[in-house]
Order: structure tokens, then C-alpha cells, then sequence
């Protein structure tokens, strides 16, 4: 169904761009850092599980709404820099007695804000096609994303444990989380309003 050579340079320049820090990394550096290796892991598995949804709708044609109509992909930047704000106020706020308790499950948070960043989808609809075959484009698109989701889970899977097991309890820590989370929050603020 691949070509050897698409399928060889596919994966060269996934895991080229994986690697490449954005908003996902830091947001699993600081949730590992801030509340230990568990919250670090599952936040990374939450922006995998985010990455096969994205490739899901790129492959469906959906994720073509945010280039026709330019209200939706605003919308849902602006959305997620609330979403992202609000975690970064709460960490900010949070006891370090109350490490695991207070900001909610890794997973959902780390799925929710890779699902929110529309941006993430139009890499998808841009990047995907110039490596699928033609016979099963949909298929193609699928297997290529999901390839994609398991090199991020196996990548951000490494770096929340290892920031979790470096991190520590500090209260330094937990407001460094905080301010990473807001600073991810502008940067994407600041995409959507210079788009």
C-alpha cells in the first residue's frame, strides 16, 4: 500500500517534527514537572490520543472547515487559550499539598489541549496527504496519523517521565507549571490574533 521510500521519509520527518519543542512538550514537561512522572506520562498519552483524533477528522475532510470558514478556527484557538489560561491560574493557585488532587486528570487535560489547537489540525490536512497513496487516501491518512500519535506518545511519554522524576515537590516547580501553561496560553492568543 506504501511506498517504501514515502513511508521511510514520512517518518523521518514526523519524528523530525515531533522533536521540534512546541506547545505539546511544554505542556507535558510542566504537568510532569509540577505533579510527578504519572501526570507527566498520562499527559503525553492524552496529546497522542489527540493526534489520532486530529488525523481522524483530517482524514474525514472535516478539518477543511477551518480553512473555509476562518470564525471556527478562532473560535476554538481562543478556546483553548482559555482552557490552557484557566489550568495555568489553577496550578498557580494550587497548594503543593495538594499535588495530585487539584488540576484534574492528566489525560483528559493533556487530550483536551491538543484538541483544542486547531492549528494541529491544519497540520494534519496539510502535512498527511503528500504521503498517502492514492488507491486509500482515507486509510492511508489514518495509518500515517496513527504511525504519527505512537511516535508522540512514545516521545512525550519519555520526556513527562523524565521531567516527573526530575521535578520534585517544589512550590518553584508548581509555579513554573503555572507560568508555562500561561505562556503556552499567549503564544496561542497571540497566533489566533495575528492570523
Amino acid at each position: 500500500m506504501f511506498d517504501v521510500a514515502a513511508l521511510a521519509v514520512y517518518t523521518i520527518a514526523a519524528v523530525a517534527l515531533i522533536l521540534s519543542p512546541g506547545p505539546d512538550t511544554a505542556y507535558v514537561l510542566a504537568r510532569g514537572a509540577g505533579e510527578g512522572r504519572r501526570a507527566g506520562v498520562l499527559s503525553g498519552l492524552g496529546v497522542a490520543t489527540g493526534v489520532l483524533c486530529h488525523t481522524v477528522v483530517a482524514a474525514l475532510g472535516l478539518a477543511a472547515l477551518f480553512r473555509s470558514v476562518p470564525n471556527a478556527r478562532t473560535a476554538v484557538s481562543l478556546l483553548g487559550a482559555a482552557y490552557l489560561t484557566y489550568l495555568g491560574v489553577r496550578t498557580l493557585r494550587a497548594d503543593v499539598s495538594e499535588r495530585h488532587e487539584t488540576t484534574g486528570n492528566p489525560y483528559v487535560q493533556g487530550l483536551t489541549v491538543n484538541l483544542l489547537n486547531p492549528q494541529v489540525a491544519l497540520f494534519f490536512l496539510a502535512f498527511l496527504p503528500g504521503f498517502t497513496p492514492e488507491t486509500a487516501p482515507a486509510v492511508g491518512m489514518i495509518l500515517l496519523g496513527g504511525l504519527y500519535a505512537v511516535l508522540t506518545a512514545l516521545y512525550l511519554g519519555c520526556v513527562g517521565a523524565v521531567s516527573g522524576t526530575v521535578g520534585g515537590d517544589g512550590r518553584w516547580l508548581r509555579r513554573l507549571s503555572g507560568v508555562v501553561l500561561l505562556g503556552i496560553a499567549a503564544w496561542l492568543l497571540g497566533t489566533t490574533v495575528a492570523a
